[in-house]
């Protein structure tokens, strides 16, 4: 491999070099054609392969060889808990990226969700690195199985939209150390992840593209990273830095191209003797070592892809049932039995609303999209009566102006989102929408009411300024709950919402992000008891945006700059360690049926940095319905000399039980596991004494508690 790259190199002239450091097109890099190099071709994103554009305009072309399966959102796979199944998630984007022609696909998503107002908290994982890097990996391995390139973004420290592109975070070295990048350091050193994504944002002064930092001593020093590194679209700044940085690959949003900061600019300090063409070989080396990992220079097979087959559709539907959380189930109101029910009222514009073409580069062409309301008519079947009611008016976020992108680098690069007019023509159209759905409820034997959020909300490049739902849906939740007070309400929305106002009125409460193109299927069979709920939540639900660390101790969004004073207090480890009530806590779900522990143990096996703790533990279905329960292990400090959490995530799994089933769980905990950073020595360490080991229905809910000795 090195002989056939270095050989490469020394045949390429400098201008060949360049072009294939900067993009040519908007997703595209230059190829070299007299030497067999092809252009490397990127497309987003997380939730499918993105439509087709010209090289040069972001209006889409608009033929139809662009559509593409619509995959769960990334906070959706989270939820499933499921490693399998997020792998084989990741081979139907791999293979549709491959169809498309694609070497490169942008995702996953793995930014840690610091704040609930984040516009792509959709697009990530998890509050939890622990969680985000085990749903990571065997992502990022599926989709590489498909000889594409996972490039898993944003690296690091981009947490808001607001003033992405400028804003300087303040972080401490521990929290770095322990929250922000773990996942990454996984998606690296366990997936083999052949590509990753520079950030926005600004971090000890430098932009993250050009960090020496965060891209030379962390990434390709400590981590031994020798894969290709791309900047976000437009994240570039200096040629200088950029060119003296371990970056490998400038994109953009713009289509002056040879205007990037690597491409002319670049040249030309190469000619005066200001940059060394050295620089620029190991950058082209390790685009060059790309290719050849996935099997694209001369002389190589690459397999072929696919696109949208029925072993896609049918993963897609599996993660999309595995996905939906249960919140609430006061009286077994659920699953409903389609016999009782003659005539069914679902109301709510999000029942049916296709998300699947919003959101920023996100978006995508499906080959199709059940709704709600369509999922839940194929499964009755025409026996029951099934009426739709909008109930409230919802912004049009398809209407979006095609070039967003290139507004997208003015004023920042992000904002949070203002006060929606409220004038009266509005707010009437509203309460017409409101009082017909109230009228038409009183005729119905079920009422079944999908609100939340849309890509209005769930965007790139726009912060909410709160979690307030949108659209006066408050007062309609809380007005049906009254008149039917079995109404069963489901929230999709890729990020959690206030739901104060009605919360302790609701019975029946379901949870069910952007969950692909058979999301709707997949609700109703949940809905319907099809399906065994089995999702849980991947991040904490607080009741306000104000209870949440990033608000209440740090800054969010900041000014110039963002301060993380929280530090290592993110999300559940804030909430648990400091007992800040919330609406439902991470981890958290429920099942139509019942499960039980029993017989926890540990102890601690060889000694030193080598020692390892192993647990075990029975599992119980006591209940009458086969179902899938995650088994959550927590560990933290007894009397600990630091400001540690109270518990942390350090293992799962999701095991499937038939009633009265019993199954025995072993998990083995390396020293890593009881570690915490030591600014001061800059390494992980392990304090001896007694440490508390946990087994959890979610981070609240202990079931079991034993003690270990280190």
């Amino acid at each position: 491999m090195e002989s056939k790259i270095e050989r490469l190199l020394k045949e390429l002239t400098l201008d060949e070099k360049i072009g294939m450091i900067h993009g040519k097109g908007l997703f595209e890099t230059k190829g070299v054609e007299r030497l067999g190099i092809p252009p490397l071709k990127l497309s987003d994103g997380p939730m499918g392969v993105r439509n087709e554009f010209p090289g040069d305009s972001w209006v889409p072309v608009g033929n139809s060889d662009d559509y593409v399966s619509y995959l769960p959102s990334n906070s959706a796979l989270a939820s499933t808990w499921n490693r399998k199944l997020a792998g084989k998630c990741g081979q139907v984007l791999g293979e549709e990226a491959r169809g498309r022609g694609k070497d490169v696909i942008l995702a996953p998503g793995i930014n840690i969700k610091r704040s609930s107002l984040c516009g792509r908290n959709f697009e990530y994982m998890s509050e939890d690195p622990y969680l985000a890097g085990e749903m990571a990996v065997p992502l990022i391995e599926g989709i590489q199985k498909a000889d594409v390139a996972a490039c898993v973004k944003h690296f690091a420290l981009n947490n808001q939209e607001t003033d992405r592109l400028w804003v300087e975070v303040e972080v401490s070295d521990q929290a770095l150390r322990e929250i922000y990048l773990p996942a990454f350091k996984k998606a690296v050193k366990k997936a083999g992840a052949l590509s990753l994504m520079g950030a926005y944002n600004r971090y000890k002064g430098e932009h993250c593209c050009e960090s020496k930092e965060l891209l030379t001593d962390i990434l390709r020093k400590e981590w031994g990273y020798d894969g290709m590194v791309v900047s976000d679209w437009g994240a570039v700044h200096d040629t200088k830095k950029a060119a003296e940085s371990a970056l490998d690959l400038e994109m953009s949003v713009t289509y002056d191209f040879d205007n990037y900061c690597l491409a002319r600019p670049l040249k030309e300090a190469v000619e005066k003797g200001e940059i060394s063409e050295g620089l620029i070989d190991e950058k082209v080396k390790n685009i060059l070592q790309l290719m050849d990992r996935l099997h694209m220079l001369p002389g190589e097979h690459r397999q072929s892809g696919s696109y949208n087959t029925p072993e896609h559709q049918k993963t897609l539907l599996k993660a999309a049932e595995e996905s939906i959380v249960l919140l609430k189930n006061e009286n077994h109101i659920l699953p409903l039995k389609p016999e009782r029910i003659r005539k069914l009222l679902v109301v709510g514009d999000n029942a049916n609303r296709a998300h699947s073409g919003g959101g920023g580069s996100a978006e995508i062409k499906a080959f199709y999209e059940i709704t709600p309301l369509l999922g839940i008519k194929m499964l009755l079947g025409g026996n029951t009566r099934v009426d739709f009611c909008q109930g409230y008016l919802a912004d049009d976020f398809l209407t979006k102006e095609a070039g967003w992108q290139e507004e997208s680098l003015k004023d920042g690069g992000g904002k949070t989102a203002g006060e929606k007019d409220t004038d009266g023509a509005l707010l009437q159209k509203q309460k017409e929408l409101r009082e017909e759905a109230l009228r038409k409820a009183a005729l119905y034997d079920q009422v079944i009411f999908v609100g939340g959020l849309n890509h209005q909300q769930d965007l790139e490049g726009r912060d909410r300024p709160d979690m307030k739902l949108p659209y006066a849906q408050d007062q309609l939740i809380l007005e049906l709950l009254k008149a039917k007070p079995d109404t069963v309400v489901v929230m999709a929305a890729g990020s959690p919402v206030e739901m104060g106002a009605w919360l302790s009125r609701a019975k029946a409460l379901v949870w069910n992000w952007y969950a692909g193109m058979e999301g709707g299927k997949a609700l109703a069979e949940v809905l319907f008891g099809k399906v065994n709920p089995s999702g849980r939540l991947p991040e904490s639900f607080p009741f306000s945006h104000m209870d949440c660390p990033a608000h209440c101790i740090g800054e969010f969004p900041g000014g110039k700059t963002v301060a993380y004073r929280e530090g290592i207090f993110v999300g559940y480890r804030y909430y648990e360690t400091r007992q800040v009530p919330v609406a439902f806590p991470f981890g958290y779900g429920l099942s139509y049926t019942e499960f039980t522990y029993e017989r926890l143990k540990a102890r601690v096996k060889g000694n030193g940095n080598g020692a390892k703790v192993q647990v075990t533990l029975g599992v119980v279905n006591t209940g009458a319905m086969k179902g899938k329960e995650v088994v959550q292990l927590y560990v933290g400090r007894k009397n600990s000399g630091e400001d540690r959490p109270i518990r942390e995530l350090k293992a799962f799994d999701k095991i499937s039980l038939k009633p009265g089933e019993i199954k025995n769980l072993e998990f083995m905990l390396d020293m890593e596991a009881f570690s915490y950073y030591d600014e001061k020595e800059k390494e992980f360490r392990v304090e001896k004494g007694a440490y508390i080991i946990s087994v959890c229905r979610s981070s609240h809910e202990v079931w079991m508690e034993t003690e270990v000795e280190l």
